[in-house]
């Protein structure tokens, strides 16, 4: 690793006060440290592709691992905004016990996982087994709590949490197109282009050590509010099937940087010492194989 590699990617000024204050710090990364190659997995959304709309307008009555199944096909034939193509860095400093100054660069989607095109899209809530088909598929890992934190601390556009009414009709489409439509008119009042890293409108579906003590569940965290705390505190309640209106689903590419020189996520996550940067929950030892049983 080289301290170089970050201060060419930051200015010397920027990148000392990053490392001497040990914080995450917006702006950190230049956005070309994740470039298009990161998502390129992801297919190009076909001409005749359905729109957001339209797809709700099919999927009206199903829900569930039907409507997931259905998600998954169209999200897997590319049928993805494009700007979700352009990944957004998410950095963290800090010096370790060694004395050694670290700065990791996280390349993460500027919103949820949606479908339809740049205009007319649907933030798709879902269970964890689509969640992490689709992560795996291409090339990606969900979050942990400790990347959900880093991302809204470090977001360009951030809106306040928008509850519904707790009913039976939490898990329909009805009801999370009703609450996308509300999450679009609190984005459109703030500043910045739908690339820019986006937060609090969502939970997120999450990587946590507890999925493998508790199989068959789905772990959920965040929804933050304006003051920065969480709604929804690191939970298993739910099973792995279940979704409502208010999750969401955050892509984080497999691959990440320290010093500005890329590096296998997954190598990140299992290192004593790095994996501090992005977990609360100590070291993960097998990611990718955990986000593989998860993907069944």
């Amino acid at each position: 690793m080289r301290l170089r590699s970050a201060a060419d990617l930051l200015g010397v000024g920027l990148l000392a006060t990053v490392l001497a204050t040990g914080i995450p710090v917006p702006g950190a990364a230049s956005t070309g440290a994740c470039s298009a190659t990161l998502s390129q997995d992801i297919p190009r959304r076909a001409p005749e592709a359905l729109a957001g709309s339209a797809l709700m307008e099919r999927m009206g009555q199903l829900s569930g691992t039907d409507r997931d199944n259905a998600v998954v096909q169209q999200v897997l034939q590319g049928n993805v905004p494009g700007f979700l193509r352009q990944l957004q860095p998410v950095s963290i400093a800090a010096t370790l016990a060694s004395g050694q100054q670290v700065l990791v660069t996280l390349c993460v989607t500027p919103e949820y996982l949606s479908i339809g095109d740049d205009q007319d899209f649907v933030r798709m809530p879902m269970g964890l087994s689509a969640a992490a088909r689709i992560a795996q598929e291409f090339g990606f890992l969900l979050p942990t709590t400790r990347m959900v934190d880093l991302i809204y601390r470090q977001a360009q556009r951030r809106v306040a949490p928008s509850p519904m009414k707790p009913t039976s009709l939490m898990s329909s489409t009805a009801y999370l197109v009703e609450h996308n439509q509300t999450v679009a008119r609190q984005l459109a009042e703030t500043a910045g282009a739908g690339t820019a890293l986006a937060a609090g409108h969502k939970k997120d579906i999450v990587l946590s050590s507890r999925l493998i003590s508790k199989p068959g569940r789905v772990a959920i965290y965040g929804w933050h509010r304006t003051s920065g705390r969480p709604i929804q505190p690191l939970s298993t309640v739910h099973g792995a099937n279940y979704a409502d209106y208010s999750h969401g689903v955050r892509l984080v590419s497999q691959t990440a940087f320290v010093n500005g020189e890329p590096r296998a996520l997954a190598e990140i996550m299992r290192d004593r010492e790095l994996s501090g940067f992005v977990s609360d929950e100590g070291p993960l030892e097998n990611v990718q194989g955990l986000l593989a049983s998860l993907a069944r």
